[in-house]
């Protein structure tokens, strides 16, 4: 089972590598962190803080956009190209193929995230600003982010088109990261509160990956200044590890169920 996992996970790494679209998130990455090093040296002694939350921001945007696109455009490209009835004729359960496939997809995004963070650490080193433990930690939680997002497209693209799958995946991705808003509108007494409330339930919280500026444990905490524990980093990467395996359950199900015929 192990080999076989394997097996599909390095082919899709293969494969994903091959994509041009990566090179060209990465030469945005670049140039965005450089746009950030122009941003700083205009404003008015607040390089450090322009280069951190530029640098994040931009490692939070395009891995999930990249997320998005490998992920539904992966699983779907083997039912498309017909590959998937040779798959499919082998020993090999469904549920290997759909986690190898999200396996291959983590490498690969793994990869792309610690480029990221190059690129950024780069852009901080020319304007003379520490990266710091606060830094690390805000880059670990958004490459959780990012895999969660990916588990989110592979469960969209086990029964969509990849367009469907992308439009529902950005859907939710932005839902995600605005639940403290909807937590307000949850409160009032309405049919925007019930949505909101109802809402709240299904959606994955990705806020919690993105809390720079943000209260926690009735604390404000900045990646400037006083930031998150590790504990809070390790909490956050068990939910993020529930809801990955979660959507894979479901994907690797409703996969188990489609007919290729």
């Amino acid at each position: 089972m192990i080999g076989r996992i394997y097996a599909i996970a390095l082919n899709t790494f293969r494969e994903a590598i091959r994509h041009r679209i990566l090179y060209g998130v990465g030469v945005v990455v670049l140039a965005f962190n450089l746009f950030a090093t122009v941003l700083g040296e205009m404003s008015l002694h607040e390089e450090a803080r322009i280069a951190r939350d530029v640098g994040l921001g931009g490692v939070s945007l395009f891995g999930a956009i990249t997320a998005i696109y490998l992920g539904v455009s992966l699983l779907y490209g083997e039912i498309q190209r017909k590959t998937i009835h040779t798959i499919i004729a082998k020993p090999i359960a469904r549920w290997e193929f759909v986690v190898g496939k999200y396996l291959g997809m983590a490498v690969t995004l793994t990869l792309l995230v610690i480029l990221f963070a190059m690129t950024m650490a780069l852009a901080l080193w020319l304007q003379d600003v520490p990266f710091g433990v606060s830094v690390t930690k805000a880059l670990i939680l958004t490459y959780m982010e990012v895999l969660v997002v990916a588990a989110m497209a592979i469960f969209f693209s086990s029964f969509s088109t990849p367009f469907l799958s992308g439009i529902f995946t950005f859907g939710l991705f932005f839902l995600g990261r605005v639940t403290p808003e909807m937590r307000a509108f949850a409160d009032r007494d309405d049919w925007m509160g019930t949505m909101c409330s109802a809402a709240l339930k299904i959606l994955p919280d990705l806020h919690l990956f993105s809390i720079s500026g943000s209260v926690v444990d009735e604390k404000h905490v900045s990646v400037h200044g006083d930031f998150v524990q590790w504990s809070y980093v390790g909490t956050a990467g068990l939910f993020a590890l529930l809801y990955v395996g979660m959507l894979l359950v479901l994907s690797a199900t409703i996969f188990s169920r489609r007919d290729f015929v």
